[in-house]
């Protein structure tokens, strides 16, 4: 299979796969936002082949959501694009500038943090375009909702991805789909397992906020 084919084959089962978990397993937060976690899956394609490898899965996925299973139409196609680029390629674009584990801990962390900042300046923005909200609701929907919505997000992402990237990119190896040099960082095949503390603990302490938001604890 020569490298063309691979990236194709990649592209669309990372699609495939993206699609699913939004379709199945969309999670309610607060008030009309909910998490799916195709976000983790769009960055570890992102993490193993570029940047450009997250933005067009993202287009595509975002598309196909918009005229199957969303009821946002074309806008909340725009905003799910950008929320999981602003994540995602940030993140893929500094692992691939420094392809070790300060790297990827640093493009995790700097693309949470870019979600959140875009997400609440275009939730601000867009929200009232499409939700039907006066602008001056949304603003008080800020701090108290979109705030921690994109915080809970963010971390859940960051969190999985750190714990899945270097199994993915070991089965991936196996199917022949990234070559041996595309490995994880280089950390000398150890196993950071402080940072796999902090990684668990956050996927926790998220879990732990979302259900207490929804009055389940």
């Amino acid at each position: 299979m020569n490298n063309k084919t691979k990236k194709l084959t990649t592209a669309a089962m990372l699609c495939a796969i993206s699609f699913v978990v939004v379709a199945v397993g969309r999670i309610p937060v607060v008030l009309f936002l909910k998490y799916d976690p195709k976000d983790i899956v769009i960055t570890l394609g992102g993490l193993i082949w570029g940047p450009a490898m997250s933005a067009i899965v993202s287009l595509i996925v975002s598309l196909i959501e918009m005229v199957t299973i969303s009821d946002t139409g074309i806008i909340g196609a725009i905003m799910n694009f950008i929320s999981t680029c602003s994540f995602a390629c940030v993140a893929a674009f500094i692992y691939k500038k420094k392809r070790t584990l300060s790297g990827a801990v640093m493009g995790l962390v700097v693309g949470s943090i870019t979600m959140i900042v875009v997400m609440l300046l275009w939730n601000y923005l867009i929200t009232p375009l499409y939700m039907g909200y006066p602008r001056e609701a949304v603003a008080d929907l800020l701090l108290p909702a979109f705030l921690p919505f994109n915080a809970l997000k963010a971390g859940l992402n960051a969190g999985f991805t750190f714990l899945l990237y270097k199994p993915v990119v070991k089965a991936l190896r196996k199917a022949g789909l990234v070559e041996e040099q595309a490995d994880a960082a280089k950390s000398g095949g150890k196993i950071s397992w402080g940072l796999v503390f902090v990684a668990v603990g956050v996927i926790i302490t998220c879990v732990l906020f979302i259900l207490s938001m929804q009055g389940i604890i």
